[in-house]
């Protein structure tokens, strides 16, 4: 068991940090390593190990990916982008209309896939009409963070949750949807206080006078047709019994049958390495589950009053958790010790709330907050630890009040 837990150990502090200290390797290297090594040492059997990893969530995830992908191709994003940053309003409205829409783009797309399509375009609309992109790109991204949390689909870690708990598309959106919206006024609002009399850039920023890449145009053909495939995803996990994984999948499968666009263009935005450090987190939490040593420390841990399958509880250990080894190592390592029950709604909620809403507490809370800071960072726009935290930790305190509440409710 001592090698076990030394390999456990060793690769969630690789999540912890984003790498492994003294070494080149990210968490998904990480997390492959890992596996390899459990299975390596005998903590785990080959069958046992390619048994632990849930295909359904890998791939629905992988399904919704190619689902986005199509419309990054199609040029919607970009257009989408130009659109919203070229009203002509105040900064505190166009900052609403970026937050809102960041925030519904990702409730129903993959959270992550949508602020890797718009990050650099938001800075360069915004750098060509001379405003400081930081209020901006962090409405975004918390926006993108929080109201993920209120479907199904909207974050990976979320379908992991739907899968553990056996949660309906409309279970999970009853038990999550009206926290995730109200967070929106809640970190508009925050932002708007913080950043008032600094909309505008007081220099020209290093980035902007790099030359914009050319933006994809709009295909309207294309656009129409992802997006009457991801409508018809949507209302068949509302109104079908078929397994989830599959329409995903069905739907992945139809936009890469193209006679106009090619499924390589299509495939190269779909986030392999997070669908790998996924599989790897799946193998290395089995092999410690196979020690027991989890299951005894929960028991332990019950016994002092703290009982992950109270939703309450579970809301506020996946919080900390996340912000620890970030969201979806927090989900992976947590689901497995549910158990669902007629609570199961509240559960779920406890956790996709209490995981996404914690993970704009910090950069390296959530995979949206380092594609933010990375993508701005080479169009020339710092945004710093310290400035991502003044305005992470407020919002997240008040979402998490909001959402704590919410929480009692459905546990009464």
């Amino acid at each position: 068991m001592d090698i076990t837990l030394l390999i456990f150990l060793l690769v969630y502090v690789a999540m912890g940090f984003g790498r492994i200290p003294w070494l080149k390797v990210d968490r998904t290297g990480a997390a492959i390593i890992g596996a390899m090594a459990m299975i390596v040492v005998g903590s785990i059997s080959p069958k046992a190990s390619w048994d632990s990893i849930d295909y359904s969530a890998v791939g629905m995830l992988f399904g919704l990916m190619v689902v986005s992908s199509a419309l990054v191709v199609s040029g919607f994003y970009a257009y989408a982008a130009r659109k919203m940053a070229s009203l002509p309003v105040t900064p505190p409205v166009l900052l609403a209309v970026l937050t809102v829409t960041g925030g519904l783009l990702s409730a129903v797309l993959t959270n992550d896939v949508v602020v890797v399509a718009m990050t650099p375009l938001l800075v360069a609309v915004t750098l060509t009409r001379g405003l400081n992109p930081v209020p901006f790109l962090l409405g975004f991204c918390f926006a993108a963070n929080a109201v993920s949390s209120g479907t199904l689909i909207g974050s990976p870690q979320n379908m992991i949750i739907a899968q553990g708990l056996d949660l309906s598309f409309m279970g999970f959106l009853r038990a999550t949807a009206v926290p995730a919206l109200a967070s929106l006024p809640i970190v508009w609002g925050i932002l708007v206080l913080l950043y008032r009399g600094r909309w505008t850039l007081q220099a020209p920023a290093a980035g902007a006078a790099q030359p914009a890449a050319a933006p994809v145009p709009l295909d309207v053909g294309e656009t129409l047709k992802a997006g009457v495939v991801t409508i018809a995803v949507v209302l068949a996990f509302i109104f079908s019994d078929w397994p989830r994984e599959l329409i995903a999948l069905a739907a992945a499968g139809l936009l890469l049958m193209s006679r106009r666009v090619s499924s390589h263009d299509l495939l190269k935005d779909v986030d392999g390495n997070l669908l790998l450090l996924i599989m790897g987190l799946f193998v290395v939490n089995a092999a410690m589950a196979a020690t027991g040593l989890p299951q005894m420390l929960l028991a332990e841990a019950r016994d002092l009053g703290l009982d992950l399958n109270s939703p309450f509880t579970l809301f506020w250990v996946g919080a900390i958790l996340s912000d620890v080894v970030s969201n979806n190592p927090a989900v992976m390592l947590l689901t497995p010790f549910l158990k669902p029950g007629a609570d199961a709604e509240a559960l779920g909620a406890a956790l996709a709330l209490g995981t996404g809403f914690s993970s704009n507490l910090i950069v390296f809370g959530s995979l949206a907050g380092i594609i933010v800071v990375e993508q701005a960072a080479a169009k020339g726009v710092k945004i710093s630890f310290g400035e991502f935290a003044r305005a992470g930790v407020p919002v997240t305190l008040a979402c998490m009040v909001v959402a704590a509440g919410w929480i009692l409710l459905l546990s009464a």
